[in-house]
């Protein structure tokens, strides 16, 4: 598929309506993508053709849901270079992926082990393993970052030492759009034999994720960051990991046998899918790694960065306006404050001209503090924004401006 983002735009109804007499600019895409027609209709086939529940039907439908469930898991796996599809765990999303890994750590760690996070977290990987830090006994440690947002390699480093059993950390920042060197910083975490947990939520669409290249032990990601429906998530994890790790829920589907007395688990990847999954959103997963693999990545890449850059070339026109986030290798993660403004009266006087974009701590509350704001207005880019969503982004920012001051 050529890469036309006016074109591929058409591909979004939803990016074909208008708010208050506006067409819509959605620019909210590191909260949730939109997705395309083809994901829509693989959702529609699903209900209106074969929807049954998987694995155990002796009927039509269950087979042809199976075989569609089964597949999208194999194209996670061939997307993020999985070793094997077994290693491929559907989940409710990023938390619940992280969460299932930190059920089994909870059990694991102890007095004295050590966890590293970073100041750049969101929510989902602070605040999980600041709760198994407190009922294992176990320590966390946080990784600084710099002025400009970036993670401070020598720091974090330093704090890895014999005690530390696992890192968790992002793969690209929610609220900053850094994108941390995880080919540097796996290494490190693995010289001391610790565990490295990849919070890949915003990664999944923007980095080129090879799980076997990176060296870490899990990576999760939610669908709805990559144009799939909400309520599916991944967590991939290495076999040899998983298939002894505590586990998450109980019920149907994960049981190998059960007696009034005992039950055995089954193996990968049913030990870790307890229940009737989110079959539907499973294929529609699947449908938008398949839409998604079929655009140049490589122009999808370049686009985006070009959208960054008229931004960032355009807020020089904006007096007042400060970016929050300024590392060198970055996403389209557009965050500022305007002084004398609060991002809450941003964000609601710009969606009264169609524009969408989100404001408030990000889930970073910690984050916030470091960089001595209450919150920012964040517009995130994909890939059918246009450089004329950028140029009405800061017209609107203009008469915004005149409202408030």
């Amino acid at each position: 598929m050529s890469f036309n983002p006016a074109e591929i735009k058409k591909q979004f109804p939803i990016l074909q309506r208008q708010i208050d007499g506006n067409p819509l600019v959605y620019l909210d895409n590191a909260a949730t993508t939109q997705k395309p027609q083809a994901v829509l209709d693989a959702l529609s086939h699903y209900y209106t053709h074969c929807n049954s529940n998987v694995h155990r039907g002796a009927h039509t439908l269950a087979d042809e849901a199976t075989r569609l469930y089964e597949a999208a898991r194999e194209k996670v796996a061939r997307f993020i270079n999985a070793y094997d599809k077994k290693e491929v765990i559907w989940t409710a999303g990023t938390t619940e992926a992280i969460n299932i890994v930190a059920n089994g750590a909870k059990q694991l760690l102890k007095s004295g082990d050590e966890v590293i996070v970073t100041e750049m977290e969101h929510h989902a990987n602070l605040v999980t393993w600041q709760q198994v830090c407190k009922i294992s006994g176990a320590s966390l440690k946080v990784a600084p970052i710099t002025d400009d947002g970036e993670l401070d390699v020598a720091a974090f480093q330093k704090l890895l030492n014999g005690n530390t059993r696992l890192v968790a950390m992002p793969h690209i920042s929610n609220a900053l759009g850094t994108i941390n060197p995880l080919h540097e910083l796996i290494p490190m975490a693995k010289s001391v034999n610790a565990l490295v947990l990849v919070d890949g939520a915003q990664g999944i669409a923007h980095g080129d994720v090879d799980v076997q290249a990176l060296g870490c032990d899990f990576y999760a990601f939610s669908g709805h960051k990559i144009f799939a429906p909400t309520g599916i998530g991944v967590l991939w994890g290495k076999a040899e990991i998983l298939s002894d790790w505590p586990v998450w829920q109980t019920g149907g589907e994960m049981i190998s046998v059960v007696t009034y007395d005992s039950a055995t688990w089954g193996e990968l990847p049913n030990r870790l899918e307890a229940g009737t999954p989110n079959i539907a959103g499973a294929v529609g997963l699947g449908a938008a790694i398949d839409w998604f693999s079929g655009l140049d990545l490589e122009a999808v890449k370049a686009h985006e960065q070009l959208l960054m850059q008229k931004a960032v070339e355009l807020s020089t026109g904006v007096d007042g306006l400060i970016i929050k986030g300024n590392a060198p290798h970055k996403i389209g993660v557009f965050s500022f404050i305007i002084e004398g403004t609060h991002p809450a009266d941003i964000g609601f006087l710009l969606d009264k001209q169609g524009i969408a974009i989100r404001t408030g701590d990000h889930c970073a509350q910690p984050l916030m503090k470091r960089l001595g704001v209450p919150g920012t207005a964040r517009a995130s880019f994909s890939i059918y924004n246009t450089v004329e969503d950028v140029e009405a982004l800061f017209k609107a920012l203009q008469k915004v401006k005149m409202m408030l001051m």
